[in-house]
């Protein structure tokens, strides 16, 4: 069943949230499309008439039970998901926060089906795409520069 996001007259606006606790980093696992099954961090679209730091925040509680407080823009980039006929099927432009836990406990929650704390070293693991580890490495470096 497509939705409004499937096939979209404009680029959607979306945020996501790179939450560094003790050098770990949090991941989730997508349950639904364009990146079902997969890894990646926790985030969504923005709703009308939410700033960018309420996005972020109601999306990690709502997809992992954590509370967060939102820092830096750590990247702004775009996800462009084009389908057999060459035809644009998903289009984001993510910005996305460094944030730190405040509350909560971890649980897959609404749109994921795990979420799970991993270390740098084990992206790969996860089988993280490259774009979204470059993000995450960038994260803890601003993450652990601002502790030191």
């Amino acid at each position: 069943m497509a939705d409004d996001r499937q096939f979209p007259a404009r680029p959607i606006v979306g945020v996501g949230a790179i939450v560094v606790d003790d050098g770990r980093v949090l991941l989730v696992r997508r349950g639904r499309a364009p990146l079902q099954g997969e890894w990646s961090v926790p985030g969504g679209a923005v709703e009308v008439g939410e700033a960018l730091s309420a996005a972020v925040q109601r999306e990690v509680l709502e997809e992992t039970g954590l509370i967060v407080s939102v820092g830096p823009i750590v990247e702004v980039l775009d996800r462009i998901h084009t389908n057999g006929d060459g035809r644009v099927e998903y289009h984001y432009v993510l910005i996305d926060y460094l944030c730190a836990v405040v509350g909560g406990d971890v649980r897959a929650g609404s749109d994921v089906l795990d979420a799970v704390w991993a270390t740098p070293q084990r992206l790969a693991e996860y089988e993280v795409p490259r774009v979204t580890a470059a993000v995450i490495e960038k994260a803890v470096h601003l993450a652990e520069n601002a502790t030191s």
